[in-house]
């Protein structure tokens, strides 16, 4: 538990530091905003299945000219992340290396590539910016408790979903809140491009939307009174409780929010080629050993989510099939 609070104190003031292969850059913070209503995180888009992703390659060899071989030629993966969700992304104040759930995720697609888990170069991308850093080509994917919606998948492509979480409140130990309906009115902090910042103009009545730069800065502005709830998922709220021992998370989830893996729209074949690896993952109990390394104080590694594959023609007819 110490080792946790400390990891996140530590992601919070944004200690600088290197990963285990090349450098790590952090992205230009947003400016603090006052509680008001923002641009939605997703747009109107096409209805679609966003569970669904391409069907894998069928292994993990790489073949010449794939962009995976692009990858081994420079020798190391690209990984965007936060550097503030404990468990999943956060810095160990032991190495000051960014680690958790998400980062592992990594670990195993190097591991695929190199047959080195540590080949995995970790650049630290802010939530707004996490679909743009992956579009022009900054990262290679994003592996950030990012959920995969129809308007995402507009912009970029997602594998199939490595984890199942949901939105609830994080609020103080003794408000007597119970759900996210009993904030109508009062300020609630959510990050400036997440769905859960969009999610909370969609609870009726509706609260006063304070928006941050990452989970960490939310947590200051909760427990400087200028928020009186944070709301995101459940997950990382788990790690704002433990940095923070006067908070407790409360309610039901009041969405579902399957976490994908992004990926370039014009590299379509590594995303086949990390859906393969997800599938060994699933089979073969890794995906278990993650869990249980990251996430087993909270009970057993569950079964992983099953991966679902587009119905293309001559089956369906998926508007992002390929052509």
């Amino acid at each position: 538990m110490i080792r946790t609070v400390m990891a996140l104190a530590l992601a919070v003031t944004g200690l600088a530091a290197c990963t285990d292969a090349g450098p790590e850059t952090t992205a230009k913070p947003e400016a603090s905003a006052t509680p008001s209503a923002s641009v939605p995180a997703t747009a109107t888009a096409p209805s679609c299945d966003a569970r669904a992703s391409f069907r894998p390659t069928k292994g993990t060899q790489i073949t010449a000219g794939s962009h995976m071989q692009t990858i081994k030629d420079r020798g190391r993966l690209i990984l965007g992340t936060n550097q503030g969700n404990v468990l999943f992304s956060s810095r160990d104040p032991f190495t000051a290396k960014i680690e958790g759930f998400d980062v592992d995720m990594g670990r195993e697609i190097a591991r695929a590539i190199f047959g080195d888990p540590d080949r995995l170069e970790i650049r630290v991308v802010a939530n707004a910016d996490r679909m743009d850093r992956v579009a022009d080509g900054t990262v290679d994917l994003v592996i950030s408790t990012m959920t995969t919606n129809c308007a995402r998948w507009e912009k970029v492509d997602f594998s199939t979903v490595y984890y199942e979480s949901g939105q609830r409140v994080l609020v103080g130990k003794d408000s007597p809140v119970q759900k996210i309906e009993d904030l109508g009115g009062r300020p609630v902090c959510a990050v400036s491009g997440s769905t859960s910042l969009d999610n909370l103009a969609k609870v009726d009545p509706p609260p006063v939307r304070v928006t941050r730069a990452d989970y960490g800065s939310c947590l200051v502005a909760f427990q400087q009174g200028e928020a009186e709830a944070v709301s995101t998922d459940d997950t990382i709220l788990a790690g704002l409780a433990a940095q923070d021992p006067y908070a407790k998370v409360v309610g039901p989830r009041f969405t579902e929010e399957p976490y994908g893996i992004a990926i370039a729209k014009d590299h379509r074949e590594f995303t086949e080629y990390v859906n393969a690896v997800l599938e060994r993952m699933r089979s073969d109990g890794t995906w278990a050993k993650v869990y249980d390394r990251w996430l087993g104080a909270s009970g057993p590694a569950p079964q992983p989510p099953a991966a679902r594959y587009m119905q293309c023609p001559p089956a369906g007819a998926d508007p992002r099939c390929p052509r």
